[in-house]
């Protein structure tokens, strides 16, 4: 038994956002009926290289990118441009706990899929709405997208090198926005849906990425607030630490640049920095005995510590300073992330007999739940390979359905 058993969900969402909180919902155990377009499905499965490889080693239909975001769920297929589509997506609504849509503002109304529409068949239905900006204000009607959003909800101003230092701003590696953006449409669903089931009122989420690039601002933007003081880029070091920063040490045994990462959070760690460095002098400098001290002498400490942590390679910084308790790490490539004893050994990748091919591996779910552990089941491997089977469980005189559905191409 898993802790969302019982759940039922119909997701209307394509690309990442939606997905991703979909998928969340599925790893903890809800039926995810992910709906697709006939024909071509899911934008993400088109979006390669690389895709997944057959047994020959031939490239298939399957892009990397959907299936690092769809796993557990269960793929139909439904043209929601004809009445018949419509009409049975709000059929399937009475038998669901949860939708999940990222179409354009207002788009889903004129399909009769909106929230309204969906509550006046099912009124516990929760409907969450993902979208660029939200249902209100003066961008609604806006495309967003993530590359977007991290430059207006100010995330590229704070990302990157400093200007004096030839930097610029920098989008993050990973989707941010979306992937913030499907987390906290997790929690809200989940929030939701305990509503529901006291009360038996459903309610419409409005999940907006700009809206979560702001939330997630996090302490630079509470800086901002209280200080007024607008904050730059720091490129790897921290705005309210120090030294919490890359540091380059040492060459690597080939000879090439080596750096590690040194996150010294409390001024215990720093006295113990200094200890393994061989300068505990530096600890008692008035000037950096506390952080708000080496915050204000950044400048001057900073450049004593990049000396000091270039005269030793990182193989011989990471073990001492780990010994001594001190918060440090190497930076890994993705290759190294994957080979990393500590990632293996919490099982954060997952192997499945794919029918394309039966040595497909994929990031499991981080979450460790111990008494209704999370579901690991394939991403839908075909689209619309379960159209026949949700249909059968859900409608009545299905058969027959199924078969007016086909010759109307709306399935």
């Amino acid at each position: 038994m898993n802790s969302l058993s019982g759940i039922r969900v119909l997701d209307l969402s394509r690309v990442l956002a939606g997905p991703w909180c979909t998928q969340t919902l599925a790893d903890l155990g809800a039926d995810v009926i992910k709906v697709e377009r006939p024909g071509g499905g899911d934008d993400t499965r088109s979006w390669g290289p690389p895709f997944l490889q057959d047994r020959e080693g031939h490239d298939t239909h399957e892009a990397a990118y959907y299936l690092g975001a769809n796993r557990n769920k269960r793929s139909i297929t439904c043209d929601i441009a004809q009445p018949a589509g419509q009409a049975l997506l709000r059929e399937l609504a009475r038998h669901c706990h949860v939708v999940v849509e990222n179409f354009k503002v207002g788009d889903l109304k004129r399909y009769g899929l909106d929230y309204e529409a969906m509550k006046a068949v099912n009124p516990s239905i929760v409907y969450c709405s993902v979208t660029g900006f939200g249902q209100t204000g003066p961008y609604r009607d806006r495309a967003g997208y993530d590359y977007a959003v991290q430059g207006m909800g100010g995330l590229m101003s704070i990302t990157g090198e400093r200007d004096d230092l030839g930097g610029g701003p920098q989008k993050v590696g990973v989707a941010a926005a979306d992937l913030f953006t499907g987390m906290y449409a997790t929690v809200a669903i989940l929030a939701a849906l305990r509503h529901a089931e006291r009360t038996g009122e459903g309610q419409a989420i409005d999940m907006a990425l700009l809206d979560t690039q702001v939330a997630m601002l996090a302490n630079l933007g509470a800086n901002y607030l209280v200080s007024g003081k607008v904050p730059g880029r720091s490129g790897n070091a921290h705005q309210n630490i120090v030294p919490y920063q890359v540091f380059e040490t040492a060459p690597a045994p080939d000879g090439s640049r080596d750096h590690l990462i040194l996150a010294v959070g409390n001024d215990g760690q720093f006295a113990r920095f200094c200890e393994v460095a061989g300068r505990p002098e530096l600890a008692a400098d008035p000037r950096f005995t506390r952080n708000q001290d080496r915050v204000r002498n950044r400048a001057v400490l900073v450049p004593l510590l990049e000396e000091i942590v270039r005269s030793r390679p990182k193989q011989a910084w990471l073990p001492a300073l780990e010994a001594a308790k001190v918060p440090c790490g190497a930076i890994n490539n993705l290759a190294e992330v994957f080979a990393d004893p500590q990632v293996q050994e919490r099982g954060m990748v997952t192997a499945w007999d794919h029918p394309l091919n039966p040595g497909l591996r994929l990031v499991s779910s981080p979450m460790k739940l111990g008494a209704t552990p999370v579901r690991t089941d394939l991403p839908p491997p075909l689209l619309g390979q379960h159209t026949d089977e949700v249909l059968r469980e859900l409608l009545p005189d299905a058969d027959a359905r199924i078969r007016e559905l086909r010759n109307l191409k709306a399935i």
